[in-house]
């Protein structure tokens, strides 16, 4: 009885410890990636940052995995929420709902190379990388999966954890939904002549929404979309003009901008699998969908397909039951559709509602941030839908 997971990113390298956590160290798993973390980095000021919900650190500390990031880790206790030209206006305070912060920011690279680490130090886990899956077969009671190195993996089951539009899914038969929002996120890191510790922003532009993560260093996370047609011109744009468009749009509440990274860019869509299930297969993270990075979510409902999963195997472990049956996938698959379902409503809606100059969606927004500025239900409520389960 093994698992396979094709996909060593965080999704994938966080599953393969959890289950190893909770089954202690029983289970035979195999991870198949093809990048090592760090090999591509350059400058330390370019690493890409990622927002960790409150409720996504709490069941990372529950599995034995958090005590290892939490010091590579910047908390965001205040959230403040914007829209250029208007008067909308929201600053929510971690404290204020008795939470000692809303989340915290990691920086990718240097996640990725403790999740390897930490991998490496479970003899229950096989890694292979680099290494690419090249064919995929299954047969009634298990599946087989060959890497580009001539191995041979068989195992029980097998989990796509290799993002949007898996190559492992792929072969498969599974397909997947797309909806294009002719947006292209531009992310980099910025250094401010006036940081806030442990602030996050979240501002919306006449280029599309904006948001500023706080990381270590003093340095800032980010993430600005911009119309599709538009994105090359930005991307071209010199360091000087970059920072001149970043501050006329995000005013001088961080004061100047003093330095700017690499910009880079990917396109952005909503992307979701049909089905998350099939015989002998199970799909997880961006590989079941992909959201907009608007509020931030991708990765911790991604986490929550992972937690989820690796609760029914090793439950179906304890019953010597196959962990691969179809009965116990697509209860997995049951479990997670609801929270799936509002979690991309819930973004594509905010996209709709705030990537929209229109004079009347501008006037319903603010007069919604105006009225959420005043009232601690409605705080509480948003509060509780991005926090990914946390338990009070």
């Amino acid at each position: 009885m093994s698992v396979i997971i094709v996909g060593g990113g965080m999704v994938g390298t966080t599953l393969a410890l959890a289950l190893s956590e909770l089954t202690n160290g029983s289970l035979p798993i195999d991870i198949v990636e093809m990048n090592t973390p760090g090999e591509h980095q350059g400058d330390g000021f370019d690493n890409r940052s990622l927002a960790l919900a409150a409720g996504t650190c709490q069941r990372l500390e529950e599995l034995g995995i958090w005590q290892y990031l939490s010091a590579q880790s910047q908390p965001i206790e205040t959230i403040h929420i914007s829209d250029k030209g208007h008067a909308g206006l929201v600053t929510l305070d971690a404290k204020a709902h008795h939470l000692p912060a809303f989340g915290h920011v990691v920086e990718l690279q240097n996640v990725g190379q403790t999740l390897f680490s930490l991998i490496t130090r479970q003899p229950n886990i096989r890694l292979h990388c680099p290494a690419k899956m090249v064919d995929v077969s299954r047969s009634e009671g298990g599946i087989t999966i060959r890497l580009d190195n001539g191995e041979i993996l068989c195992g029980k089951l097998a989990i796509a954890a290799d993002g949007v539009h898996s190559s492992l899914g792929s072969q498969l038969g599974m397909t997947w939904v797309r909806k294009d929002y002719h947006q292209t996120a531009v992310i980099a890191n910025v250094q401010m002549s006036a940081p806030k510790a442990n602030w996050a922003f979240e501002r919306f532009t006449s280029h599309g929404p904006l948001a500023l993560l706080p990381t270590r260093h003093g340095r800032n996370s980010l993430v600005w979309c911009h119309k599709s047609d538009v994105s090359a011109e930005v991307l071209s744009w010199s360091d000087e003009k970059f920072k001149r468009y970043l501050l006329s749009e995000f005013g001088q509440r961080l004061g100047s901008i003093e330095r700017v990274g690499q910009r880079q860019s990917y396109p952005l869509s909503l992307n979701y699998c049909e089905r998350h299930v099939s015989h002998r297969l199970a799909m997880v993270g961006n590989a079941a969908q992909m959201l907009h990075p608007i509020a931030g979510q991708g990765f911790n409902l991604g986490f929550r397909d992972v937690a989820t999963l690796a609760t029914l195997i090793k439950q179906a472990i304890d019953k010597g039951e196959d962990i691969g049956d179809y009965a116990l996938l697509a209860y997995y698959q049951q479990l997670r559709r609801k929270d799936q379902q509002q979690m991309i409503k819930l973004t594509n809606g905010l996209v709709n509602l705030f990537s929209d100059s229109q004079m009347v969606k501008a006037a319903v927004r603010n007069a919604g941030m105006m009225l959420m500025s005043h009232s601690s239900l409605m705080q509480r409520l948003l509060i509780d839908k991005t926090l990914g389960q946390y338990k009070r």
